[in-house]
């Protein structure tokens, strides 16, 4: 299982991080303490080094080391395209999108997805939906600013429509 992916720039500056592994926030804490020992832990970090980043990932002993390297490759190459040469400036001011492209192959600790033809296919039709609701959420101010820029003569004091009739009180200027 993995618990943790994590990356790092070359000065050691987290750029993502992503745990799978619960803790329980009201549990008591005994002998709190600021360093990790890893001492007799069945626990492993996998990593590997591309540019400025390195991609370390955290697992158990059940996960085999070659195939958590795929996956860091899978992982790295897919970003690639999504973001066409991806940087480390990418992972900084995309990170929405990094998360969304790691939910696509790891989810609570365990591997979805590997094909990245299948990963990139998703994460351009949740591309196109934010778009799409983007241009939803705009509505409104689009309407606003119609009915600011309609050229009425005055303001209409009586609004008919078929059987229903609203009487309209004074307003003020809309400009």
């Amino acid at each position: 299982m993995i618990k943790a992916i994590l990356i790092f720039n070359n000065h050691g500056k987290p750029r993502l991080s992503k745990f799978y592994q619960p803790y329980v926030s009201i549990s008591p804490r005994f002998n709190p303490c600021s360093l990790l020992l890893i001492g007799g832990s069945d626990n492993k970090l996998i990593y590997r080094h591309y540019a400025t980043l390195y991609f370390v990932f955290c697992v158990d002993s059940s996960e085999s080391e070659l195939g958590i390297l795929d996956l860091i490759q899978v992982f790295v190459e897919t970003l690639d395209k999504c973001f066409e040469n991806v940087c480390e400036l990418d992972l900084i001011f995309h990170v929405d999108k990094v998360h969304n492209i790691l939910a696509e192959m790891v989810m609570g600790g365990m591997v979805l997805e590997t094909n990245m033809n299948e990963i990139v296919t998703q994460i351009d039709a949740q591309n196109k939906l934010e778009k799409s609701e983007a241009g939803l959420a705009g509505a409104p101010a689009r309407a606003v600013s119609a009915v600011k820029n309609m050229n009425l003569p005055e303001i209409p004091r009586n609004i008919n429509i078929g059987d229903i009739s609203i009487k309209v009180p004074n307003l003020p200027s809309f400009k």
